[in-house]
């Protein structure tokens, strides 16, 4: 072969592997087309509460790991959020594009305003984190101290209001619990529900409740701007970070941690589901889920399908005791 032609098909091979590997480069740095479009994430409560910055979290995550697309948040609430589980169940349209976020919460209102739709209606998914609960005073308030709220408690059940989310939800559980450890009578607590985390943290701040019961996340804000005073944390021990002693170290036998999962509709096929639990587990282990669980103080819980319906069983039996133990239900 004449060499012109030699060095001619030597720089058009050049080019032609140049622009493979090219080629190759720019389709690594597009992300696949994600398998899940469209997701509705059902958040059954107000903005602002736990259940509402669930579904958020996951919507920012999921989309900019581009394991969803076209991800929405929508609200749905009241009581205790069974009327957006109801919705949920009820829906035909939902199949594989949409997910409902719930909890320890949900447990209880589903016992205590005997709801015709429960957990077992629909398909868990995963559950994914878990908050401590934090007892909180306006920064204004008399009461300094969890001593001085059970001083008062003992002396006049009536005279303490608590402020948090629905009718025996994780808030109001810790109450019952705590005045049971005080040694005062639970039915006697003066519980003042709030559908989202919203209307409860403004009733808190405007001193219409005595105290105010939620995750810490949501009082953080206000606690670190002044407006708000912690008095105790429903964990085992103090976290790190956070100064505010635990009931225990106060004299009160009580702990509780409020986890949080996701639920998949009723009858979902199965390639929908696996698609949504493979989404779910490949979320939880990305940095930016991780980021979000550190910010947010939230503890990482995360149980894949199967282990989460097992868990939710031995669960349910336990939220029933407490609150027959309580008298939130006979």
């Amino acid at each position: 072969m004449h060499p012109r032609f030699d060095r001619d098909a030597a720089r058009l091979s050049r080019r032609v592997l140049l622009a493979g590997i090219a080629a190759c480069t720019l389709a690594g740095s597009i992300p696949a087309r994600a398998e899940i479009q469209g997701l509705e994430i059902i958040a059954p409560a107000s903005p602002g509460g736990g259940w509402d910055q669930t579904a958020r979290a996951m919507q920012a995550v999921l989309q900019e790991t581009g394991l969803a697309s076209g991800v929405q948040v929508q609200n749905i609430s009241g009581a205790g959020g069974t009327i957006g589980l109801a919705q949920f169940v009820t829906s035909k349209k939902r199949k594989g594009d949409a997910i409902l976020v719930g909890g320890l919460v949900m447990e209880g209102a589903i016992l205590t305003n005997k709801a015709p739709v429960t957990l077992a209606d629909v398909t868990p998914l995963a559950r994914l984190t878990g908050e401590y609960e934090l007892v909180v005073v306006p920064a204004d308030s008399p009461i300094k101290s969890m001593a001085d709220l059970v001083q008062k408690l003992a002396a006049d059940p009536g005279s303490v209001s608590w402020g948090g989310g629905s009718a025996g939800g994780t808030d109001h559980i810790l109450a019952g619990l705590i005045a049971k450890a005080a040694g005062v009578d639970p039915n006697k607590v003066n519980y003042i529900a709030h559908s989202g985390g919203g209307e409860a943290l403004s009733s808190i701040l405007g001193g219409h409740v005595t105290a105010g019961i939620s995750g810490y996340e949501e009082f953080a804000p206000q606690i670190a701007a002044g407006k708000l005073r912690g008095i105790a944390i429903s964990s085992e021990e103090r976290l790190p970070g956070i100064d505010v002693p635990t009931l225990k170290e106060q004299g009160l036998d009580v702990s509780l941690v409020n986890w949080r999962g996701v639920f998949a509709p009723p009858q979902i096929r199965d390639k929908d589901k696996k698609a949504l639990a493979e989404a779910i587990d490949k979320m939880v282990q990305s940095p930016p889920w991780k980021d979000v669980l550190q910010k947010r103080g939230w503890m990482d819980l995360y149980l894949p399908a199967d282990k989460f319906a097992a868990f939710l069983e031995e669960d349910r039996a336990k939220v029933e005791g407490t609150l027959k133990d309580i008298g939130l239900v006979k």
